[in-house]
This record gives C-alpha cells, sequence and structure tokens, in this order.
C-alpha cells in the first residue's frame, strides 16, 4: 500500500507537464486551425495547397516521429544556419518541454483545421443572407452566428482530438519531457513493480479524460442552447 501511494504523489508530479503541453497545442491549434480552416474555404491559392500538404503530413506519420524530427532536426538545422549566414544562435536554446509544444501544436493544427473546416461548412448558408439582408457586417456575421455554430458542430471533434492529445503526452518521455509517463518509467525501473506503476499512470490519464468529457458535455449543452436561440 505504501508502494502504491508513493507512486501516486510521485506520478502526480508529471500531471501539470501533461496538462500543460496539452493545453498549449489546443489553444494554438485551435486559433491556427482556424486561419487554416478559412483560407481552405477560401481556396487561397498557393496556401491552400500547402495546407492540404501539411494537414496530410502531421495526420499520416506517427507523433513519435514528428517529435524526434523536431528533436534532432532543430539544433543541426540551425548549426546549418550559424555556418552559412554566420549567425550565433545557441542550437540549445530549445528544451525539451519546448520542443514538445512545437510538436503537439503542429501536431493539433492538422487535426483541428479538418474539424473547424467541416463545422464552418455545417453552418446553414440561409443564415449568413438572412443576416446580410438585415446590413449586418461579415464581422459581426462571423463573430455573431457562423463562428460560434461552427464551434459548435465541432465541439465533439475538439473534444476527441483534446484526449488523443492528452494521450500523446505520453509519448514525450522520448525527448526527455517530465510527464506522466516519464515518471512512470522512472518508478517502474527501479521498484520493478511495472504493472502497479502503469496501472497508476492509466488511472491518472483516465482520470483527465473524464475531467475533460465533464467539461465538454456542459460546454455542448450551451452551445446547443445558444444555437436554439440563433434559431428562433
Amino acid at each position: 500500500m505504501s508502494f502504491i501511494l508513493y507512486t501516486i504523489f510521485e506520478v502526480l508530479k508529471g500531471v501539470p507537464n501533461t496538462i500543460v503541453i496539452s493545453l498549449v497545442a489546443i489553444i494554438i491549434g485551435l486559433v491556427i486551425g482556424l486561419i487554416f480552416a478559412m483560407i481552405r474555404l477560401k481556396r487561397i491559392p498557393v496556401l491552400s495547397q500547402f495546407i492540404v500538404v501539411y494537414n496530410s503530413f502531421f495526420r499520416s506519420t506517427p507523433l513519435i516521429v514528428q517529435l524526434f524530427i523536431v528533436y534532432y532536426g532543430l539544433p543541426t538545422f540551425i548549426l546549418f544556419i550559424n555556418e552559412h549566414l554566420h549567425w550565433h544562435i545557441n542550437p540549445d536554446m530549445f528544451s525539451p518541454l519546448v520542443i514538445a509544444f512545437i510538436v503537439f501544436s503542429l501536431h493539433a493544427i492538422a487535426y483541428l483545421s479538418e474539424s473547424i473546416k467541416s463545422g464552418l461548412q455545417s453552418v446553414d448558408y440561409a443564415q449568413i443572407e438572412a443576416a446580410q439582408s438585415v446590413g449586418l457586417t461579415r464581422y459581426h456575421i462571423y463573430k455573431e452566428i457562423v463562428l460560434p455554430q461552427a464551434f459548435a458542430y465541432a465541439l465533439p471533434n475538439i473534444e476527441n482530438q483534446f484526449i488523443m492529445l492528452i494521450k500523446g503526452t505520453s509519448l514525450a518521455f522520448a525527448v526527455q519531457v517530465t510527464e506522466i509517463m516519464a515518471v512512470s518509467h522512472v518508478i517502474a525501473n527501479e521498484g520493478y513493480r511495472f504493472i502497479t506503476v502503469y496501472s497508476v499512470a492509466a488511472m491518472f490519464y483516465w482520470l483527465l479524460a473524464m475531467i475533460l468529457e465533464v467539461i465538454f458535455n456542459k460546454m455542448e449543452r450551451n452551445s446547443f442552447r445558444y444555437m436554439q436561440t440563433i434559431a428562433s
């Protein structure tokens, strides 16, 4: 029992990094994902094609491969820049945690841009025409009508992606980020009680996922009421 309590308190130390990585990734993913979705819908030349390739790459390659490419490739790229442009950038300026922020954000953008794009396409165009007929500006139409509904339609996919990010942070220990899995790995190797330790880690991931489900269920109910208000 004492070992289980010890494991719980030790693994708990990795929870903040797990949450922070996921939060940073989901926020950046939503902001840039919205921009990417708008570019795709407006079919802006070159940029649209770039986004299609970008999304395809990050959705089709394993997250751990993306982590290794950035973790090992970024310092090499900086050294290349320093050599050819005579700059003096420190190749070790990016900590493992920052690398995780970058990779998980890039990963989230690819998925969330597609979810937001689908949400925007789900908004009834007749509502936009009605808003234009009463003289609303494009800004107010998007702010008051389009984006709230698109967000509501995309919420289930956003929730799934958030949970996937929470679980995906378990790969960050491969690039020396101290999160739930990294702490669990150390304790399991020290005590040789792998089932106990990894079961505790699984419970933490499960708990975080359940908390997210509660939050998103409440958001979905609120967004549904808002959509009913718009419709009426």
